[in-house]
């Protein structure tokens, strides 16, 4: 009896020190690294409501987008993948997001001055004109992230290097296309060191190569398989004042995006900026000719770009600025300007009383290029379609907007932002609608949003907005309340009412008069946020960048969950 209960407790003690010894394995690997990611998760319950022109979700009557990232790092090691989620995907998501999966994975570590990243990584040369992939899935289901494999080589102070091979990311697949690239840049003031490293001024110079393969299966046109693309740029600052610029060229490369013909394709990007205390002035041009660059010559919509064009506008939060006329970057040709002047009025002076008093006025114009059409054979392999000088500005305008705000702070309980915009937006081009029934649209729009604390944890914001046309819907109004009850919870109304619109049924009613109400709550404790709402969506486009997605009309309960750690 004593020899049997000595062996088991020999075997308990084992089994202690052997859990003893996993736990404290565990605890070492954990404390050597950490774990950090965040979860978002948006679901929809939709109604029909022909008022509006909601219709019934084909399959069922939920839908629903979530993700969720995990992320390890340990010194100069990482790893990480997404987990998504689309059950099924929520209106004015592209369908192909069907089901679960993993949607990004990686792993990267860093010796001796080089990074390898295999699997999914995101990266841009430059500004972005012939490379750039980034995730946008909350806002636009976009998602054109590499998968292959990337390093990035510190060759010495102030020199840079890194190179890209792989595939783009096509929903829950790859595109055909393979790209290849390398990027170079040099910081002058660091490579060369001595009085030029502590000098007020500093030059970054560089440069970037990359191509793309996809076979030629074309029965009708002789398709280049290699198109490569290449760019310059540099950015030089001067105590407070920066310049920066780049030129980039794209070979011939026959596609969807412009009806197969063969003319090279060219961009340009310029913006100089000067801020000091209370006064900031930017000035930035952009134009961009035959620059629609896929990794998929057959790809439409979003699918599997391979460069970002970005949009030289304000990017706008208001509602009736932000969803009604926002511009979509015209790849195959504009040219576009953009000055932004902020000024702070200093307190305690006659405009900028007790507080002080910020101005910010922004103004945006895009115009198509000037260009000739070189006519020839369908199926000619050297038709250009056109000829035009990247520099030249047309006479077509595509959009227009000047935009004034003013943030004024009234008392230590009331502040408010004034915004007003004058703006012109081409429809048939921006959204391809006829010409003949639908006109440039003129508008005025105006926002009121006033923030009145009531005391140290509750507080009442109010919008009142106003857009004011005779074209397209003519005339829209926004109201929203919302009370916030500090750290947790808030609440919010808001109705859009179309009150403007001129369109009558068969009884000469005017039917499209429509209140878009919609009501939302919700509750926030530390990196967790909950909201909830119920109301009708009213019909638009959601733009991020000049890069845009429809939204179609609905109605019903609305859930979105966020968390990180």
């Amino acid at each position: 009896m004593r020899l049997k209960g000595f062996r088991l407790l020999t075997i308990i003690t084992a089994l202690v020190l052997s859990n003893n010894l996993l736990a404290q394995s565990i605890d070492d690997v954990l404390n050597r690294g950490q774990v950090h990611g965040n979860f978002g998760m948006d679901m929809q319950y939709y109604q029909v409501d022909s008022l509006i022109g909601a219709s019934e979700t084909p399959d069922e009557d939920v839908l629903m987008n979530g993700f969720a990232n995990f992320i390890y790092t340990n010194g100069s090691f990482s790893a990480g993948f997404r987990y998504e989620s689309y059950m099924n995907a929520l209106q004015g998501f592209p369908a192909q997001y069907k089901g679960n999966g993993i949607g990004y994975r990686f792993a990267s570590y860093t010796n001796d001055d080089m990074t390898v990243t295999v699997g999914n990584y995101y990266e841009q040369f430059g500004n972005g004109l012939i490379f750039r992939t980034y995730e946008a899935l909350g806002g636009l289901g976009y998602d054109n992230s590499m998968d292959g494999m990337r390093i990035n080589y510190k060759l010495r102070d102030g020199l840079f290097v890194k190179g890209i091979i792989g595939t783009q990311r096509l929903y829950f697949e790859q595109g055909d296309g393979v790209l290849r690239g390398v990027d170079g840049e040099l910081m002058v003031n660091d490579f060369f060191g001595g009085s030029l490293k502590n000098s007020k001024t500093k030059l970054t110079l560089g440069a970037s190569f990359i191509s793309k393969y996809q076979a030629d299966q074309s029965s009708q046109y002789n398709l280049p398989e290699n198109v490569g693309a290449y760019s310059g740029r540099f950015l030089l600052r001067h105590r407070k004042i920066s310049f920066n610029g780049e030129y980039a060229y794209k070979i011939n490369d026959p596609s969807a995006d412009n009806g197969f013909i063969y003319k090279e394709g060219t961009a340009f990007y310029a913006e100089t900026a000067y801020s000091t205390k209370g006064f900031g002035l930017t000035l930035s041009a952009k134009g961009n000719d035959n620059m629609s660059f896929r990794s998929d010559r057959a790809a439409g919509q979003q699918d599997l770009l391979i460069n970002y064009l970005p949009a030289l506008t304000r990017q706008h939060t208001y509602n009736l600025l932000a969803t009604l006329y926002p511009y979509a970057t015209q790849p195959n040709g504009e040219m576009a300007f953009q000055g932004e002047l902020v000024y702070k009025l200093k307190k305690k002076s006659f405009l900028g009383g007790k507080y002080g008093t910020g101005i910010l006025v922004n103004y945006s114009t895009i115009y198509n290029i000037d260009s000739t059409a070189v006519p020839t054979a369908e199926n000619d392999s050297t038709r250009m379609g056109y000829t035009t000088n990247i520099f030249s500005v047309g006479d077509e305008r595509y959009y227009d907007e000047i935009n004034v705000e003013i943030t004024k702070k009234f008392s230590k309980k009331l502040k408010g932002i004034f915004t007003y915009s004058n703006m012109v937006f081409n429809q048939a081009v921006i959204q391809g609608k006829n010409p003949k029934k639908y006109p440039d649209v003129y508008a005025d729009i105006a926002v009121i949003d006033l923030t009145y604390k009531i005391n140290k944890k509750n507080a009442i914001r109010t919008e009142i907005q106003g857009l004011f046309t005779q074209q397209d819907q003519q005339e829209w109004a926004t109201i929203l309340i919302e009370y916030s009850f500090s750290p947790h919870w808030f609440v919010a109304i808001m109705d859009q009412y179309n009150y403007g619109n001129t369109n009558k049924d068969v009884d000469g009613n005017f039917n499209e008069r429509i209140h878009y109400y919609f009501a939302s709550a919700g509750y926030v404790r530390g990196a967790n946020r909950f909201q909830v709402g119920y109301g009708r969506q009213r019909a638009g486009i959601f733009c991020i960048g000049g890069i845009c997605r429809t939204v179609p009309a609905a109605n019903g309960l609305t859930l979105s969950i966020t968390s990180s750690f």
